[in-house]
């Protein structure tokens, strides 16, 4: 017999019906409540076990943790909080869990004691819903750009080019490690390597994919991306996706345009579709907090925040504006800034961009016209600006509780200008000689931004530390399963 989903048994409108139903026990109580989940829904679904005609052998082994199979009569259920039940006639165990020694006990774990089982924490409702959110904004992201007529473009993920020009990025050889070939100068000699050259893992697919951009006109990545920057902040991971689209002919205004629609869109389409995930999560965050002093809570509930970016319009405001903000702020002038914002060309932190958004304007914020020193080379140097105070067409968009979630920009089209700011930096013009010839062959205006993935998570599911987001973190000093 074919077994049926719990949530499509739970959302059934026939009852009386044989019913076969597999999954994971949750509880067990009384020797005759089964609390059975399978991962397509948060909720579980109660099977009444008739414990006078079942084997005592059989009783023992239906544990927390263990895989069983039902087949009985789905009824309408007498007890409170369900709709329906399974009555239950005909009861397999598919798998046993040692109750002594399954870590996922029905009680609450810390999240770090989580994080270390990363491989049975999904079992628990709070990583249930958080993957099965994470699962349906991945889906909203493609349907999104698919309906507006995005190309999907896969990058690669081994690169001879460091894009953001930071140089933490984590080396893909060959070689041996304990006997590396020298050159005659003495360093080491990549000619003999897989790839004949120097490589690292991407941190980021956005040269390539502006390459496309300028035959495909509008086209996005979402891959993963790897930086060796040894943090260990609740921000930051070495491994983690990132959503990259690229438009020709879009100026920094249309930009910004899309960043606003993509992420609003994405957002109620994860509201309409997992609203009893959201639920709980909402509720997980509301008890969580009642620990915090009530000026480290949070100022809306999950579902009101993000009803909250999609009912408002995310404020327009440049870097210089930002900063003469931030320099008349209450805590700044009283040093309550862990970075103290003193003059104008300061490369804005977490708690200057959360300030912004939470305090000052109360709604997201788009920050755009940065310092062209504290940005990357391709990004778009505005014309007329006054020396020393050279400002690029740059956009970071900051949302509340997690500060920076997109950075983009209006790329720099004229090959003359970006030569120049190449040699500025010493930037191998050989090395990406490729990405110069999309400004020798019919260039034109274009731009593009990159959204962390987890971050978006983090937002959506209220969670406060994007090693919760992803299914096994990679952070430095762990690379776990």
């Amino acid at each position: 017999m074919k077994h049926t989903k719990v949530k499509d048994l739970l959302n059934s409108t026939t009852t009386l019906q044989e019913v076969n139903a597999k999954g994971w026990v949750r509880t067990f109580r009384n020797n005759q409540f089964i609390a059975l989940n399978d991962g397509s829904t948060i909720n579980n679904i109660q099977c009444v076990v008739d414990f006078e005609n079942t084997p005592e052998e059989i009783l023992k082994r239906i544990t927390t943790g263990a895989a069983v199979s039902v087949i009985g009569t789905l009824v309408e259920s007498k007890g409170a909080g369900q709709k329906y039940e399974i009555q239950v006639n005909k009861l397999e165990i598919l798998g046993d869990s040692d109750a002594e020694k399954f870590p996922m006990q029905p009680k609450k774990h810390s999240l770090e004691f989580l994080r270390e089982n990363a491989h049975l924490r999904v079992r628990t409702n709070a990583f249930g819903a958080i993957m099965r959110v994470r699962s349906v904004l991945s889906f909203a992201v493609h349907k999104y750009f698919q309906e507006k007529g995005f190309v999907y473009v896969n990058t690669p993920i081994i690169t001879g080019a460091d894009a953001e020009g930071a140089g933490e990025m984590f080396q893909v050889t060959s070689l041996p490690l304990d006997n590396l070939p020298k050159t005659e100068e003495g360093a080491i000699d990549f000619k003999k390597d897989f790839f004949g050259k120097h490589t690292n893992l991407t941190v980021s697919g956005q040269l390539e994919g502006e390459t496309f951009a300028m035959a495909l006109g509008q086209i996005y990545t979402f891959g993963p991306t790897f930086r060796a920057e040894n943090s260990n902040t609740s921000r930051h991971l070495a491994e983690f996706w990132m959503i990259e689209p690229e438009v020709a002919f879009n100026n920094l205004d249309d930009n910004m345009d899309l960043a606003e629609d993509f992420i609003q869109y994405v957002i109620k389409y994860t509201l309409d579709n997992c609203q009893d995930d959201l639920k709980f999560l909402e509720g997980r965050l509301l008890e969580e907090e009642k620990s915090k002093p009530q000026a480290e809570r949070s100022e809306m509930a999950l579902l009101e925040k993000l009803n909250f970016v999609l009912e408002n319009n995310f404020k327009r405001v440049s870097y210089t504006e930002a900063i003469d903000i931030l320099r008349d702020s209450t805590p700044n002038k009283k040093k309550k800034f862990q970075y103290i914002i003193n003059e104008w060309g300061a490369d804005l932190q977490s708690e200057h961009e959360r300030y912004l958004v939470e305090k000052h304007f109360k709604c997201p914020v788009i920050l755009f016209d940065y310092p062209a020193n504290i940005k990357a080379f391709y990004m778009r140097l505005n014309d007329n600006t006054e020396p020393g105070r050279e400002t690029v067409r740059a956009m970071d968009i900051l949302f509340p509780g997690i500060g920076e979630i997109v950075g983009g920009s209006e790329r720099e089209e004229r090959y003359d200008v970006l030569i120049e700011k190449m040699k500025a930096l010493e930037i191998d013009e050989e090395e990406l000689y490729w990405y110069l010839d999309t400004r020798r062959f019919g260039s034109a205006t274009h731009a593009g931004f990159g959204l962390g993935f987890e971050r978006l998570v983090l937002f959506v599911t209220g969670m406060t530390n994007i090693r919760d987001v992803i299914p096994f973190p990679r952070t430095p000093g762990s690379a776990e399963f």
